[in-house]
């Protein structure tokens, strides 16, 4: 602190309390108002997120104005056994941050598609008439093919409507089929604990067509490898996100 910053400081008009634990000054404190009202609330709802993961933590939900203002694990799980102890609190730094990610402007809310290559794609449908034709015409232009590639990591993503997207992807997925195979189409869909129907619906998709299914442990990449001692024969069981014990 500078000499100037002492003496204004020690100079204060203040007043004490007489036991001198409290002291009352003058100074402007309408800086906390923000502070204030940025942890207020009008209720408390209970809720979970769907980070991809299962759902299954329970949180308190502090809504003001039917806005999310933040959010707190919950701690009112029921005892699992005497002696054992509790699994609580449940919720991860994402679940913890997610009304950030509700309300960020980065959110995707709608279809979005690297412009260099719906632009190629339009060209060649207008040119061709069929969808499958179009995609086959971008990816056997090498120059353009590069260009898009080149341009992964670095933005130009535009807007796009659902009905063209998934047209892109029937006539993506028809023209793999042709050229390599069904089992070149690999897929990974949300996991069921998260969402049934879209699981199902995915894996039911991919199944038809002769796919590959990823697991959605593929994607945490957080589960051990299964080693086994040589000429073991016993299963391996392992602790599974989900709350699952799986043998191997």
């Amino acid at each position: 602190m500078s000499l100037l910053n002492k003496l204004i400081y020690f100079s204060r008009n203040v007043t004490k309390s007489a036991d001198k634990h409290i002291v009352t000054t003058e100074e402007n404190r309408d800086w906390e108002h923000f502070y204030r009202n940025r942890w207020q609330y009008d209720k408390v709802v209970r809720s979970t997120h769907g980070v991809n993961c299962t759902g299954s933590c329970s949180w308190k939900i502090y809504v003001k104005s039917g806005l999310v203002t933040w959010e707190i694990q919950q701690t009112d799980y029921p005892e699992t056994r005497p002696g054992l102890p509790n699994h609580e609190p449940r919720g991860c730094p994402r679940g913890a941050s997610y009304s950030w990610y509700l309300y960020s402007a980065n959110r995707v809310k709608y279809p979005m598609v690297r412009a260099t290559l719906v632009k190629a794609y339009r060209n060649a449908k207008a040119r061709l008439g069929d969808p499958v034709k179009a995609w086959e015409s971008v990816m056997n232009d090498a120059e353009i093919s590069k260009k898009y590639k080149a341009e992964r990591g670095l933005g130009g993503m535009v807007r796009a409507d659902w009905d063209e997207m998934n047209e892109i992807i029937a006539a993506a997925n028809i023209y793999t089929i042709k050229k390599y195979g069904p089992d070149r189409l690999v897929g990974f869909t949300p996991i069921p604990a998260m969402s049934m129907v879209s699981y199902a619906s995915g894996s039911r998709y991919l199944s038809l067509l002769g796919g590959t299914i990823l697991s959605f442990y593929d994607l945490y990449c957080d589960l051990p490898h299964r080693h086994r001692k040589p000429g073991a024969n016993k299963p391996m069981s392992l602790k599974a996100p989900t709350g699952t014990i799986r043998r191997f």
